[in-house]
């Protein structure tokens, strides 16, 4: 240290504090970062680095930005996940002995962001913290600073659990004890990938206590404090609009673990990652903001409450039979701003003058949206009506006080209306006389001097002056003016008199901007008062934007309402797939029923590829979940159960950043829902076993759906080309098969994509090849090779499937054979310690030992 300059040991210093952020070092009117933040900040940010002279022998590596355009430099770091430490100058440079003193005034992380450029409008940005016990459980509470939202909840499945609670949610940064074991910390990171922070405060502070009202364990107490104390650490200013923290009781709630989630693509596709094509796309009617952020939470969490549910079905089509009140009410919406981050921006302290206009507009429409909830014939609807506060003292306030266009700045003057106030009114009525008083000195000294082209003007270095061009200089009496300045051209003059009004003028003017500013501070602390009840508002309005919507896209796509029986009988007349119907607008979606009666728990699925057996899964889980979120539903009819959980194991791909396999992927699913499904989830598996050999696939299979029958006895559909499988009913008697159609003309196969009762009795693999356009050389071999299958005795049950055609064409028919020989060499203690492994309960760590520790075994014997 000693060897550097004052100033770099100052930056060295306040960096060690802050070692995981860039520190954006104030000097002057930029930004500087140096050393390794400098070589790594350049090259993200695409800015050139230099160096600069530090004191050592070698130059320290620098680079810079412009401090009034360093927004959209941190808003790029944060998007790619960094942080952000501000340092400013904390004290006069003038009066300053030696180097001038700073401080970090805010530390930006991704799950702290305020400004609204770095915010996308419809979704949150959460920071979650997460606390592990000793006695098992998990504790994570969520924030979202630019709404003051909070809520905690309690975890006893696991980390596999808190990976899909986090997983549910936009959750964009991280805070965890600094002494969670790595293990869990490193899974966190690999599974979520998101930015990590650690920090171990967890004890309350006073100012805090309100926040946790709610929160009657110690263990939630806790997971917050570590939270809001995190945020305290980072943000350095008034945070008011912090809601108290609410619990989030997911016994209330339907499950949907990472897996579903995923697969079903409630918000996001697969494979781009994208809002489009997802059930979030299809439904998202929503008019403001706030409301789109609400309509994604709810699709997250599913209610299991008839009562709830039935609540938002009576809203929906009281809102849904009146067509042009509801286009009016959405217009209105329209209108409305996002009351919840205006709120957070005015706590936050970062509010202009432009934000309370739209506050302003926003408060405006709200009268006439009271008057027209009024006017709907639903009692449900109407009742909406009198609980909304149109807060109009607030919007009296801000009308008397605020011009209609006032700048972005609130340090410049141009905000505050005429009459608000009275010292104000007279400053500006100092400098508009003085400036009056100047404009007709120049009328006059024109007259008196005889020349036309004298003006008075302005400017900050010399104030105002007299400007005469050099071809006029002759006409201008001497000494009648003091020469102040020359320019090539003319010359400038003042007088005793212009100098006197200047003062008086200027004082006007720089104590009209300075009361201005106060004024703004004191009506932004006036609005501070009215955030609970702005908060409350924003609610209500969310809650209706969602509503409306749920009806307009039921009127437009022929939803209907779902009938919800307490039972576990399951019947949809003419159902569809939500996003395939609308993304296949062109072509026409086929419909297709789905029945199950009290004495029907699982529904085997038979069919080619591409004949629509996965949509007519999906299409059954997405009826569902739309059922609970308190929508209508794509189908003619639906009387449905109220599901716990939804299970999926669908369209599953190698999962590269945990380093599975395609079948451990499908394996681990399987699991997941066999040990956590109770009789009233709902269980999808598609194709299970397909990433093993035949007879593993086959065995697997056929021993999972006999548990689930017998065990489990929740609602499922398990999709299958194993055909041997059909025999089942036989044995399983809550069990029945459907089957896909296909038609077969003029040697092409042509999906009807119907649901029929019965096993398919084709697979038309081959048919499914040449709609792929495989070479036709290959298509006509395998074609050679299935008939010769055919006449052939096989030794399983019924005829060979695809999946065995495909295994002998690529690997060879003899590869099973012998490995059944291989299995009969092995030792008989080898065999007995394989069949007292239960793989289903075992970690993929677990199995990863067992297996080598058998190989081991294997390879001595």
């Amino acid at each position: 240290m000693t060897t550097y300059t004052p100033m770099i040991q100052q930056y060295l210093k306040i960096k060690a504090q802050h070692k995981d952020a860039f520190l954006f070092f104030r000097l002057g009117d930029f930004y500087e970062m140096f050393f390794d933040d400098a070589i790594v900040a350049s090259r993200e940010l695409e800015i050139t680095l230099t160096s600069r002279d530090g004191g050592s022998e070698e130059r320290i590596p620098m680079c810079g930005i412009p401090y009034h355009s360093a927004e959209n430099y941190i808003k790029n770091l944060i998007g790619k996940g960094y942080k952000v430490a501000i340092c400013e100058q904390v004290e006069d440079p003038k009066s300053a002995k030696g180097v001038v003193k700073r401080e970090v005034v805010q530390l930006i992380t991704p799950g702290t962001v305020m400004e609204g450029n770095m915010l996308t409008d419809k979704e949150n940005n959460y920071l979650a913290s997460l606390s592990a016990f000793d006695d098992g459980t998990f504790v994570v509470a969520y924030n979202d600073l630019s709404t003051g939202e909070n809520h905690v909840t309690q975890l006893s499945g696991g980390l596999d659990a808190v990976i899909s609670e986090l997983f549910n949610r936009s959750v964009k940064e991280m805070v965890v004890d600094s002494k969670l074991p790595e293990q869990y910390q490193n899974e966190l990171q690999q599974r979520l990938q998101i930015t990590f922070s650690t920090h171990d405060n967890v004890t309350i502070q006073k100012e805090d206590e309100q926040l946790t009202q709610d929160l009657h364990q110690e263990k939630m107490i806790q997971a917050f404090a570590r939270l809001i104390n995190y945020i305290r650490l980072t943000q350095k200013r008034s945070l008011h609009h912090l809601k108290p923290a609410q619990i989030i009781d997911l016994n209330e709630y339907m499950t949907l673990d990472m897996f579903s989630k995923r697969n079903l693509e409630l918000t996001e596709t697969i494979m781009r990652k994208g809002k489009h094509g997802s059930l979030l796309w299809v439904l998202d009617q929503t008019v403001t903001a706030m409301g789109a952020r609400m309509l994604k939470k709810w699709l997250e969490r599913p209610l299991l409450k008839k009562v709830q549910i039935e609540d938002r079905y009576d809203l929906v089509e009281g809102l849904l039979q009146q067509f042009f009140e509801r286009e009016s009410l959405r217009e209105m919406l329209k209108s409305v701003y996002d009351l919840e981050r205006l709120s957070g921006r005015v706590s936050y302290g970062n509010v202009n003058g432009r934000d309370f206009i739209q506050l302003k507009h926003s408060l405006s429409k709200i009268p006439d949206i009271k008057n027209l909830l009024s006017t709907f014939a639903s009692e449900k609807v109407q009742a909406l009506s009198p609980t909304i506060d149109p807060l109009t003292d607030l919007y009296d306030l801000l009308e008397q006080s605020l011009m209609n266009d006032p700048p972005v700045s609130i340090k410049e003057g141009g905000l505050i209306k005429d009459g608000f106030d009275g010292r104000l009114d007279d400053y500006r009525d100092a400098s508009k006389n003085g400036k009056k008083w100047i404009a007709e000195l120049e009328q006059r000294e024109k007259q008196e001097t005889g020349i036309k082209s004298l003006k008075i003007g302005y400017n900050r270095v010399f104030g105002y002056y007299i400007e005469i061009t050099r071809a006029n200089l002759h006409l201008l009496p001497e000494g009648k003016y003091e020469r102040k300045q020359t320019l090539t051209n003319a010359e400038r003059y003042v007088t005793p008199e212009l100098k006197e009004k200047e003062a008086l003028i200027l004082e006007a003017e720089e104590k009209s901007v300075e009361l201005e500013y106060e004024l703004f501070i004191q009506l932004r602390e006036k609005v501070k008062a009215y955030i609970p009840k702005l908060q409350y508002l924003a609610d209500q309005i969310s809650h209706l934007d969602v509503l409306q919507g749920f009806a307009t896209v039921s009127e437009v796509n022929d939803y209907h309402r779902p009938a919800l029986n307490e039972g576990r009988k399951i019947r949809i007349e003419k159902g569809r797939h939500p996003v395939i119907e609308k993304v296949m607008q062109q072509v026409e979606f086929v419909p297709n029923d789905v029945h199950f009666d009290d004495k029907t728990d699982m529904l085997l699925i038979t069919g080619p590829n591409m004949s629509g057996k996965s949509t007519y899964m999906r299409q059954l889980a997405l009826t569902a979940i739309m059922a609970q979120i308190g929508c209508y539903v794509p189908c003619d009819k639906a009387d449905i159960p109220v599901f716990d959980q939804i299970f999926t194991r669908i369209g599953a791909a190698d999962d590269l950043v945990s380093g599975q396999s395609t079948f451990m992927v499908e394996m681990l699913e399987a699991k997941h829902a066999i040990t956590n499904a109770t009789e009233n989830s709902l269980i999808l598996l598609d194709e299970i076993g397909r990433g093993t050999s035949t007879y593993d696939g086959m065995a697997l299979a056929q021993a999972i759906m006999e548990y689930i029958h017998d065990n489990v006895r929740a609602k499922t559909l398990f999709s299958t080309h194993y055909h041997e499988l059909t025999t089942l009913d036989n044995t399983l008697d809550r069990l029945r098969n459907v089957h896909v159609r296909a038609e077969e003309y003029n040697g092409n196969v042509v999906f009807l994509h119907q649901i029929h009762d019965g096993a398919a009795d084709e697979s038309y693999g081959i048919h499914v090849a040449k709609l792929a356009k495989l070479p036709q050389q290959l298509i006509e071999r395998a074609t050679d090779i299935l008939a010769d299958f055919e006449q052939k005795d096989t030794p399983a049950k019924g005829k060979v499937t695809d999946d065995q055609q495909q295994l002998s064409f690529f690997v060879g028919e003899s590869s099973e054979k012998k490995q059944k020989k291989d299995f009969k060499k092995l030792d008989t203690e080898l065999l007995r310690d394989l069949q007292s492994l239960n793989i289903m309960e075992m970690t993929p760590l677990e199995a990863m030992n067992v297996l080598y520790r058998l190989q081991k075994k294997a390879k001595q014997d």
